[in-house]
């Protein structure tokens, strides 16, 4: 096949940008513009255009697309273009941006800018910063040639980095690059916009009514309270949260995270509890509830045409997927008042249904397997029922006399306590979902979980050896063997790109105790034993459901992926055959996790919420 780099430039002002649109508002948008295009075949020479719109689509079709691979930085965007405004889709779609997410996350940063001057590529040019405002004919000949130079630049750098990083990049992250793009450029799911209408007056109309609550009838005093800190705490327990906190740097003691940049604070914004949306609203001074504006962008977007699904690849640390451009699918709400409304409105073509398949405990599957406990992986394989076994080493009785309260305990022990829970979390945990029990309680359920499953500690422990390795320059082994390997100071595994920690470093607490920190996308990030082992979980998690998801789509087009579920379509008369055959593949183990029993949950609608 053969590489064609792409750039794109295009009409942007101070109001109508990326910077104040998203991606798909900006493209689908009334003030869009061509100003010009750059394309490079292979090694040939970069070539530019500029003409009316009629006369690029005729000057790219030239390009053989059918037997051709996109090469651009930020192929979201000109993949899109392609196809939105052209009709035209390429065979294969590679993303140096995403590729470089994934080789050196917070390293280099992902700007073209950086990454070509990090590499000693060459230097990107300024002359965008001169196109402001400015439509394609306002651009004098000697003007828009200096364009054409710059976006020609561009595709040389970007040809030159994919080249340096499409060097040993492993073939399914490439292919996983490419679904994932598509999932957004060549959107196939519907929206529907009566259901969001009415949807929306009612979020509109809960919203007032939680505000004349919340303010009642002295709202200088009632908004004093909610400013309050202590009280603020208070307010959110009554609605049975758990107030996010932080370490002070000043004190360096625990204090509430209730500021706007908090990631406590900004993950309540999202609550499923529309009433607690509302209070963290008002505290931080936004109008909107996220219901309510997800919902208006939703409905936006229905009248601009399907919905692209805007998925980021490599978005955390641990390579996951995570939501981008304003539209993070990765958390629409399943609970409450209102719950699914938004899935729901998500619809499959017509003549096709949607097919959601979850992996089932997929974490507590494979934190068992990978620390040994072969007694927890036995029981998963055999399909017992491991929550209630865990309950019934908590309670001392029987298995066949669990209750369901008493399963329920067992259920969050196994799924919240892998990765080094401790008894005063566990049980703030249970108090603000509603569990009364006191905190020597809290401390017993753990201590029984962590003498029942002796291994998952001990994978912890080699956790903390692993970070000490990495910093001395050692090596040192961690959980099953051969699937983690410590190198170079870069952790190796399965999915064929290794897991760094950022200038990891030894550090120390205002109380004195060593702990190692690194740099993240967040900034300075705390690192421990069990938190290691969180991540080696959710990235081995997250490379099993990538070859799922590929084995998928070569039968089912995927849409869409959530945390451990995989989403596709197939038409409704092989809805059966078609559900079948994803479970197969949800079921399907790697070479390289042999003995992992792996199980899925499934489900199937005309609309995403049915499934």
């Amino acid at each position: 096949m053969n590489i064609v780099t792409l750039d794109f430039e295009t009409y942007y002002s101070q109001t109508y940008s990326l910077s104040k649109l998203t991606t798909e508002e900006y493209i689908r948008g009334d003030e869009y513009e061509t100003i010009g295009v750059s394309a490079k075949v292979d090694d040939a020479p970069t070539e530019w255009f500029s003409g009316t719109h009629g006369e690029v689509k005729n000057w790219l079709q030239q390009f053989q697309w059918s037997n051709a691979v996109l090469v651009a930085h930020n192929a979201l965007f000109d993949a899109a273009i392609l196809n939105w405004k052209f009709d035209i889709r390429p065979r294969g779609i590679a993303d140096t941006l995403s590729m470089a997410r994934a080789t050196h996350g917070v390293e280099v940063g992902g700007s073209l800018a950086k990454l070509v001057e990090h590499y000693g590529l060459g230097e990107k040019g300024t002359e965008v910063i001169n196109a402001l405002g400015k439509h394609r004919l306002d651009f004098t000949p000697e003007e828009l040639k200096a364009y054409g130079r710059y976006c020609v630049n561009d595709t040389e750098l970007t040809y030159k980095l994919f080249r340096v990083l499409v060097e040993g990049y492993p073939k399914n992250e490439l292919k996983l690059i490419d679904l994932t793009i598509r999932m957004f450029t060549e959107p196939v799911l519907d929206l529907n916009a009566f259901l969001l209408e009415k949807h929306l007056g009612s979020v509109r109309a809960a919203k007032e009514e939680l505000l004349a609550k919340v303010i009642g009838d002295n709202p200088e005093e009632n908004k004093k309270n909610i400013m309050s800190n202590a009280k603020f705490a208070e307010l959110l327990r009554e609605h049975g949260v758990s107030p996010p906190m932080k370490i002070s740097p000043t004190t360096g003691k625990e204090t509430y995270a209730f500021a706007k940049t908090d990631e406590g604070m900004k993950a309540l914004l999202e609550h499923e509890n529309l009433a607690v949306q509302t209070l963290v609203s008002v505290r931080l001074g936004v109008k909107s509830t996220i219901e309510e504006t997800r919902t208006e962008r939703f409905l936006g977007i229905a009248g601009r045409g399907n919905l692209p699904i805007p998925l980021k690849y490599y978005a955390a640390h641990t390579s996951r997927w995570g939501g981008m451009d304003k539209v993070n699918l990765q958390n629409l709400p399943s609970r409450g008042p209102n719950a699914g409304t938004l899935k729901r409105a998500i619809r499959a073509p017509a003549g096709y249904v949607m097919i959601d398949s979850d992996s089932s405990q997929i974490e507590a599957r494979m934190l068992a397997w990978m620390a040994g406990q072969d007694d927890l992986v036995e029981a998963f394989r055999n399909k017992e029922d491991v929550y209630k076994i865990m309950a019934s080493a908590i309670y001392g009785v029987p298995v066949e006399d669990i209750t369901p309260a008493q399963r329920f305990i067992g259920k969050t022990v196994i799924l919240g306590s892998g990765y080094g829970l401790g008894g005063k979390k566990f049980h703030e945990f249970m108090k603000a979902a509603g569990i009364d029990m006191t905190l020597d309680g809290a401390r017993h359920i753990i201590d029984t979980y962590r003498f029942t499953y002796p291994m998952i500690p001990k994978l912890w422990e080699q956790g903390d050896t692993v970070l000490k390795a990495i910093v001395d320059n050692q090596t040192a082994p961690y959980g099953r063997e051969g699937v983690v390997k410590l190198a170079w100071g870069m952790i190796h595994t399965p999915i064929g790109l290794p897991l760094k920690y950022h200038q990891l470093r030894r550090s120390r607490k205002p109380n004195g105790k060593e702990e190692f920190i690194y740099t993240s996308r967040t900034g300075i990030t705390g690192i421990w034993g069990g938190k290691f082992t969180e991540n080696i979980i959710q990235h081995l998690a997250r490379a099993v459901i990538g070859e799922q998801m590929l084995k998928i789509a070569k039968r089912y087009r995927v849409v869409l992926t959530v945390h451990d579920a995989i989403a596709c379509i197939a038409r409704k008369e092989e809805a059966d055959e078609a559900r079948a055959y994803v479970e197969e593949c949800m079921r399907w183990v790697p070479a390289w996790a042999t003995g992992l029993p792996l199980n899925c949950e499934s489900g199937v609608g005309v609309n995403y919420g049915e499934c």
